[in-house]
């Protein structure tokens, strides 16, 4: 592979980079559809103060609703998509601003909607599904309308919160541009003197790396480096909450944490169960913290020593070609017509797949499928990125099933179920190559990545959604987030969870500060009850074949047609228990256990 990471946008071969005139054709067409889209404020206008007047005209609107969400996921998605590929280009930077000022006009133009469908009384809308059956498609979307009738504030009042949304949105942009474009860090010099570039992109491979002075040195340097800004990022932290209080308030919900979760129809108590759960289960975390050292051979275990592989030389390195053959032979469990379309994402640059100068890190799945999903990787050609591959594919044809077998208004799910797909993905391909090998050392080493996404997806993301539960008390206690309060706070969570064989380095109490997703408004939480519903529903598709792949589809094909713990319960999973988090975590101990008898 080529060093991507120090290549120009413009000098990526274009096989490795996402076709996005898929949706638009230039730049052009995109600025004219921008304006074009514009003119469906006055059309969405025109029916304020009518939507209770018959069922042909509460149809009509649910239908240019439709028409707005199509063409507003298609605006958006492009002007992001463009901007991620290189953030510091100032020109998609500005497209991206002008795709949110768009869905901001039209959100403010629809503000009016809620609190009309909620004044038509139950016996007359009874009458509108009667009479119209073409109705009956938008049922579950007046049903969400209509739950929340005591957050549904007045048409006024609706379009002054529609209009804060840009405003909203502010913090976690200016974190994104910050740790993206803006943050610089020096080099991080290995065991010879070598000096290797660091970035958020390579943060995490040099601390998988084999040697412990470049991993030591990358870790100093980058936290030194954040510490620099750490008023700054919590300063950042502290407007995002600040905004979560003030939509929570104005919406009269008793917490951020209620009012995130209310949007999805999850529950508070499954977060605070997986937290109490994951406390219940946190010797096992401690065994495999202790194994590490032991295996390591230090006398001390340090923050970062975490990510690298314990069996240092069974490692490979596994080209992106390789990576693409290996997860359509895992997941060919999972039927013809699921590998069908994992190879027309591949030969069709559904995907971006190296990074470049200036290129979004991390890896996601864009969530807008039509015409077909979007993935940005920055492949790095070793055993977690082609696990990247299969986690973000899953993404990708969970949200092509929902998209191809919903209609426009129950599409789009949930985020509570978003990590169920990816992460089942996931477990197939380690499950598979497991099954492969009869080499101990490979064995080993294979399980020592299969516990690290335990650790990293369970015991770390629950970590963060505890932090993310801290940091919305506080604020909502009247307390400001600054960077003391913030950095005291993860490093006693930090101890907690990963126990008293772990030398919990003065750095990792920033780490919070790298985190984008506590801009996401209580989503890392997901991470940990996905990865735990992904375990069982995976279990079950290796035991039991195509009944459990039959109902496994079912869910990947429900979009948001019903509440996401009804919609896991197709696949045969129940997450008002607890039952799925600590048969998890039971698989981790056995594992832990294994992995020792191994060595």
């Amino acid at each position: 592979m080529q060093e991507y990471a120090t290549l120009k946008r413009s000098q990526v071969a274009e096989e490795n980079t996402w076709n996005l005139s898929d949706i638009f054709e230039s730049d052009e067409a995109w600025a004219k559809e921008n304006e074009a889209i514009k003119t469906l404020a006055p059309q969405f206008a025109a029916y304020q103060g009518r939507l209770g007047e018959s069922a042909q005209t509460l149809l009509d609107f649910f239908k240019l609703q439709d028409q707005a969400i199509l063409r507003l996921g298609s605006l958006s998605g492009y002007a992001s998509c463009k901007s991620d590929q290189d953030t510091g280009n100032s020109f998609y930077q500005d497209m991206r601003g002008k795709a949110t000022g768009t869905c901001v006009a039209i959100s403010s133009a629809l503000a009016f909607a809620p609190s009309e469908i909620m004044a038509i009384p139950q016996e007359k809308l009874d009458a509108f599904f009667a009479e119209l059956p073409a109705l009956e498609e938008y049922r579950r979307s007046l049903y969400q309308i209509r739950r929340r009738a005591a957050h549904i504030l007045t048409p006024a009042e609706e379009t002054l919160l529609a209009s804060a949304g840009e405003m909203a949105d502010a913090p976690g942009n200016i974190s994104s541009i910050f740790n993206n474009a803006d943050l610089k860090f020096p080099n991080a010099v290995d065991c010879k003197g070598e000096a290797h570039t660091l970035t958020n992109v390579s943060f995490v491979p040099l601390l998988e790396s084999a040697d412990r002075v470049l991993r030591e040195n990358a870790f100093n340097a980058y936290y030194e480096t954040m510490g620099q800004f750490k008023n700054t990022a919590a300063a950042t932290l502290d407007a995002q909450f600040k905004q979560l209080r003030f939509f929570a308030g104005a919406r009269k919900y008793s917490s951020t944490l209620s009012a995130a979760l209310d949007e999805t129809e999850v529950p508070t108590e499954v977060y605070t169960n997986l937290i109490e759960a994951v406390h219940n289960n946190l010797d096992k975390m401690y065994h495999y913290v202790s194994l590490r050292k032991k295996m390591m051979g230090v006398d001390e275990l340090h923050m970062y020593d975490i990510y690298t592989p314990i069996v240092t030389d069974a490692a490979k390195k596994i080209s992106f070609e390789e990576a693409k053959q290996t997860v359509l032979e895992a997941l060919a469990v999972l039927g013809e017509d699921y590998t069908d379309l994992l190879k027309e994402g591949f030969n069709n640059r559904w995907i971006d797949v190296y990074s470049n100068v200036g290129k979004r890190g991390g890896a996601y799945s864009s969530g807008n499928a039509r015409p077909h999903p979007y993935v940005l990787l920055n492949q790095e050609d070793t055993l977690d990125s082609m696990f990247t591959l299969a986690h973000e594919m899953g993404h990708a044809l969970h949200s092509y099933h929902s998209c191809k077998y919903q209609p426009v208004s129950t599409s789009d799910y949930v985020i509570f179920v978003a990590e169920v797909a990816s992460t089942c993905n996931e477990v197939l391909l380690m499950r598979y190559l497991l099954e492969k090998t009869t080499d101990k050392k490979e064995r080993a080493y294979l399980i020592n990545h299969f516990l690290d996404k335990f650790k990293g997806t369970i015991y770390r993301q629950t970590m963060f959604a505890e932090f993310e539960l801290e940091m919305g008390r506080m604020s909502e206690s009247g307390a400001t987030l600054t960077a003391e309060t913030l950095c005291n706070k993860y490093l006693e969570l930090n101890k907690l969870y990963f126990g008293p064989d772990m030398i919990s380095d003065e750095g990792i109490s920033l780490e919070w500060a790298r985190i984008p997703h506590f801009f996401y408004n209580y989503y890392v939480f997901q991470y940990a009850t996905g990865f735990s519903a992904a375990v069982a529903i995976a279990n079950r598709i290796l035991t039991e074949g195509k009944p459990a792949v039959d109902d496994y589809k079912k869910f990947l094909s429900g979009g948001c047609s019903s509440d996401p713990i009804s919609l896991l319960k197709l696949a045969r999973v129940d997450m008002s228990s607890p039952e799925p988090i600590n048969s998890a975590l039971k698989l981790f101990g056995e594992l832990v256990d294994e992995l020792e008898s191994l060595n």
